[in-house]
């Protein structure tokens, strides 16, 4: 069973849509330990929308499981992550205009950008994993330039809505999830992913962590955070 991280940014997303204390994303990171989780997902964005970084400070004294700080590959998430030492940075593209982030780094055209990035992180002690779409090549380049792991854009998959489009996605995750093996890496997954669709996914040999956030956080909503993640790490166990 793959490593179960949740990403709790939507619960900030409700606190600051009032700009109140609550609800606590801290708060619902205990809860998520509490319920099973195997780490803790936040994505500190440059217009900060919903993690703050007040909140990444407090996590890192708080989370008892791993952190996985997603950011942009910029300088002043750098500067961030090299103060807050997160167990792990996920480098993810980032637009102003986007809802969610959407779509994976395209490796292969900022590789020289990127692994200046990864090779800092990584001398900081932080493991580095590259959020990709499910592509072969954006995978071997993720490897060239030292990344530890790749998380798999599963958006394709989640999206799908026939019968033979969610085949092809989800061979595409495969194929490159056995890549990424190969060649040394660890291989995570996450995006749109849901109680009800995360089967096949969490099934795959080759995974090791799979993060997931709105569909959690949703349900969390009607049953309690720790309730929500046990129900997922039940499923994951299926």
């Amino acid at each position: 069973m793959p490593r179960l991280g949740v990403n709790i940014d939507h619960v900030a997303t409700v606190r600051q849509a009032r700009r109140v204390p609550d609800p606590d994303p801290v708060q619902a990171a205990v809860l998520a330990e509490l319920g099973g989780a195997d780490g803790i997902t936040v994505h500190l964005r440059g217009d900060r929308r919903h993690i703050q970084d007040r909140d990444v400070e407090v996590l890192r004294q708080v989370v008892k499981t791993r952190l996985n700080l997603e950011m942009a590959s910029t300088q002043e998430m750098l500067k961030v992550a090299l103060t807050i030492k997160p167990d792990q940075v996920t480098l993810v593209p980032e637009r102003r205009e986007e809802l969610t982030t959407e779509g994976g780094l395209d490796v292969v055209l900022n590789a020289v950008q990127l692994r200046p990035t990864i090779k800092m992180l990584e001398e900081g002690g932080i493991h580095v994993s590259l959020f990709v779409d499910p592509d072969l090549e954006q995978v071997k380049e993720s490897h060239r330039i030292d990344a530890r792991a790749v998380e798999l854009n599963t958006a394709a998959y989640a999206d799908a809505r026939d019968p033979r489009s969610c085949e092809t996605a989800l061979r595409k995750v495969v194929d490159a999830a056995r890549l990424g093996v190969k060649l040394g890496m660890a291989v995570h997954a996450g995006h749109g992913l849901t109680y009800h669709n995360v089967g096949p996914i969490a099934r795959l040999p080759e995974m090791t962590e799979l993060n997931i956030g709105h569909n959690i956080v949703a349900r969390a909503l009607l049953v309690g955070m720790e309730r929500a993640v046990r129900e997922m790490v039940e499923v994951l166990r299926r």
